[in-house]
Protein backbone atom coordinates (compact mmCIF):
# COMPACT_ATOMS: atom_id res chain seq x y z
CA UNK A 1 0.00 0.00 0.00
CA UNK A 2 1.64 3.53 -0.74
CA UNK A 3 0.06 6.77 -1.03
CA UNK A 4 -0.78 9.05 -3.99
CA UNK A 5 -1.43 12.50 -5.16
CA UNK A 6 -5.21 12.53 -6.20
CA UNK A 7 -6.78 15.25 -8.41
CA UNK A 8 -7.77 17.83 -5.68
CA UNK A 9 -4.07 17.74 -4.32
CA UNK A 10 -4.83 15.29 -1.24
CA UNK A 11 -3.45 11.80 -0.98
CA UNK A 12 -4.77 8.45 -0.93
CA UNK A 13 -3.94 5.31 -0.36
CA UNK A 14 -3.06 2.69 -3.44
CA UNK A 15 -1.63 -0.76 -3.87
CA UNK A 16 1.59 -1.37 -5.45
CA UNK A 17 0.95 -1.43 -9.13
CA UNK A 18 2.43 -4.66 -9.60
CA UNK A 19 2.40 -7.86 -7.27
CA UNK A 20 5.82 -9.04 -6.77
CA UNK A 21 7.98 -6.14 -7.69
CA UNK A 22 7.34 -2.12 -8.13
CA UNK A 23 9.74 -0.36 -10.32
CA UNK A 24 10.62 2.88 -7.81
CA UNK A 25 13.27 6.39 -8.23
CA UNK A 26 15.41 7.23 -5.20
CA UNK A 27 16.83 11.09 -5.25
CA UNK A 28 20.06 11.65 -2.98
CA UNK A 29 19.75 15.67 -3.36
CA UNK A 30 22.77 17.53 -2.56
CA UNK A 31 22.99 21.52 -2.13
CA UNK A 32 26.23 22.98 -0.34
CA UNK A 33 27.78 19.84 0.72
CA UNK A 34 24.73 18.58 2.38
CA UNK A 35 22.68 15.75 1.40
CA UNK A 36 18.79 15.69 1.65
CA UNK A 37 16.83 12.89 3.29
CA UNK A 38 13.53 12.41 4.98
CA UNK A 39 11.72 10.52 7.96
CA UNK A 40 9.81 7.61 6.31
CA UNK A 41 6.36 7.88 8.85
CA UNK A 42 5.53 4.07 8.17
CA UNK A 43 8.90 2.57 8.16
CA UNK A 44 10.10 4.93 10.88
CA UNK A 45 13.96 5.51 9.20
CA UNK A 46 15.56 8.21 6.80
CA UNK A 47 15.55 7.78 3.07
CA UNK A 48 15.77 9.72 0.41
CA UNK A 49 13.12 11.62 -1.43
CA UNK A 50 11.04 9.06 -4.10
CA UNK A 51 8.77 6.51 -4.61
CA UNK A 52 6.81 4.56 -7.49
CA UNK A 53 6.99 4.51 -11.13
CA UNK A 54 3.56 5.01 -12.12
CA UNK A 55 2.13 3.28 -14.95
CA UNK A 56 1.49 6.45 -17.65
CA UNK A 57 5.30 7.97 -16.75
CA UNK A 58 9.02 7.15 -17.43
CA UNK A 59 11.49 6.92 -15.36
CA UNK A 60 12.46 10.65 -15.67
CA UNK A 61 9.04 12.11 -15.24
CA UNK A 62 8.67 9.87 -12.14
CA UNK A 63 12.13 11.20 -10.70
CA UNK A 64 10.88 15.13 -11.33
CA UNK A 65 7.32 14.58 -9.87
CA UNK A 66 8.63 12.45 -6.73
CA UNK A 67 11.07 15.36 -5.83
CA UNK A 68 8.71 17.95 -6.28
CA UNK A 69 5.93 15.70 -3.88
CA UNK A 70 8.43 15.13 -1.58
CA UNK A 71 10.58 18.29 -1.22
CA UNK A 72 8.35 20.77 -2.97
CA UNK A 73 12.01 21.43 -5.57
CA UNK A 74 10.73 22.24 -8.84
CA UNK A 75 12.57 20.92 -11.80
CA UNK A 76 14.53 24.69 -12.82
CA UNK A 77 15.66 24.41 -9.20
CA UNK A 78 17.72 20.85 -10.06
CA UNK A 79 20.22 19.62 -11.57
CA UNK A 80 19.91 15.91 -12.36
CA UNK A 81 24.13 14.45 -12.12
CA UNK A 82 23.53 12.24 -14.84
CA UNK A 83 23.91 12.12 -18.68
CA UNK A 84 21.75 11.34 -21.22
CA UNK A 85 22.65 11.39 -24.91
CA UNK A 86 21.28 14.12 -27.05
CA UNK A 87 19.86 11.97 -30.03
CA UNK A 88 17.03 13.05 -32.42
CA UNK A 89 14.83 10.73 -32.89
CA UNK A 90 11.02 11.02 -32.90
CA UNK A 91 10.64 7.59 -32.00
CA UNK A 92 12.85 7.47 -28.89
CA UNK A 93 13.49 9.33 -26.46
CA UNK A 94 16.71 9.28 -24.00
CA UNK A 95 16.42 9.15 -20.62
CA UNK A 96 18.81 10.43 -17.10
CA UNK A 97 21.40 6.80 -16.75
CA UNK A 98 20.74 6.24 -12.79
CA UNK A 99 24.11 6.17 -10.80
CA UNK A 100 22.93 3.37 -9.02
CA UNK A 101 19.88 0.62 -9.24
CA UNK A 102 19.16 -2.34 -6.46
CA UNK A 103 16.58 -4.43 -5.65
CA UNK A 104 15.26 -4.91 -2.16
CA UNK A 105 12.44 -6.99 0.49
CA UNK A 106 9.81 -4.26 1.53
CA UNK A 107 7.76 -7.35 2.77
CA UNK A 108 7.94 -12.05 2.16
CA UNK A 109 6.11 -11.04 -0.69
CA UNK A 110 7.03 -7.70 -2.71
CA UNK A 111 10.27 -6.11 -3.46
CA UNK A 112 11.32 -2.72 -5.17
CA UNK A 113 13.40 -2.06 -7.76
CA UNK A 114 15.35 1.34 -7.43
CA UNK A 115 16.55 3.50 -9.55
CA UNK A 116 18.96 5.75 -7.69
CA UNK A 117 20.13 9.81 -8.90
CA UNK A 118 21.82 12.07 -7.82
CA UNK A 119 20.58 15.63 -7.93
CA UNK A 120 22.13 19.03 -7.14
CA UNK A 121 19.88 21.75 -5.81
CA UNK A 122 19.98 25.24 -6.48
CA UNK A 123 18.34 26.00 -3.35
CA UNK A 124 18.17 24.61 0.43
CA UNK A 125 14.69 25.81 1.15
CA UNK A 126 12.59 22.54 0.64
CA UNK A 127 8.62 21.45 2.68
CA UNK A 128 7.74 18.51 4.23
CA UNK A 129 5.51 15.93 2.80
CA UNK A 130 3.64 15.72 6.34
CA UNK A 131 1.20 12.76 5.03
CA UNK A 132 4.60 10.95 3.96
CA UNK A 133 7.23 11.89 6.17
CA UNK A 134 7.78 13.16 9.90
CA UNK A 135 10.77 14.96 9.12
CA UNK A 136 12.91 16.26 5.73
CA UNK A 137 16.73 17.45 6.52
CA UNK A 138 19.97 18.23 5.22
CA UNK A 139 22.88 16.33 6.57
CA UNK A 140 26.33 16.88 6.79
CA UNK A 141 29.07 14.27 6.11
CA UNK A 142 29.28 13.86 9.63
CA UNK A 143 26.45 13.72 10.46
CA UNK A 144 25.41 10.76 8.13
CA UNK A 145 27.81 8.65 10.29
CA UNK A 146 25.91 9.55 13.91
CA UNK A 147 24.52 6.74 15.38
CA UNK A 148 21.64 8.92 16.63
CA UNK A 149 20.12 8.95 13.26
CA UNK A 150 20.28 5.17 12.35
CA UNK A 151 21.14 5.24 9.20
CA UNK A 152 20.80 2.33 7.43
CA UNK A 153 24.26 1.40 5.14
CA UNK A 154 22.98 1.40 1.76
CA UNK A 155 21.57 4.80 2.40
CA UNK A 156 24.58 5.95 4.20
CA UNK A 157 26.44 4.95 1.23
CA UNK A 158 24.30 6.31 -1.71
CA UNK A 159 24.63 9.95 0.81
CA UNK A 160 28.28 9.65 0.89
CA UNK A 161 28.84 8.74 -2.85
CA UNK A 162 26.04 11.91 -3.77
CA UNK A 163 28.09 14.59 -2.21
CA UNK A 164 30.73 13.33 -3.70
CA UNK A 165 29.67 14.02 -7.11
CA UNK A 166 27.69 17.04 -5.81
CA UNK A 167 30.97 18.85 -5.14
Amino acid sequence: IRLVGDSQGGRRVMPHIHKKIDFTVGAFITHENRVLLVRHKELKMWLSVGGHIELDEDIEQALYREIEEESGLKSPEIEILAEKPDINDPDSKSLFTPSYVDIHKINDRHRHIVFVYFVKSKTGAVKLAGDEHHEIRWFTEKELDDPKYQLIPKIKFYAKKALMRGR
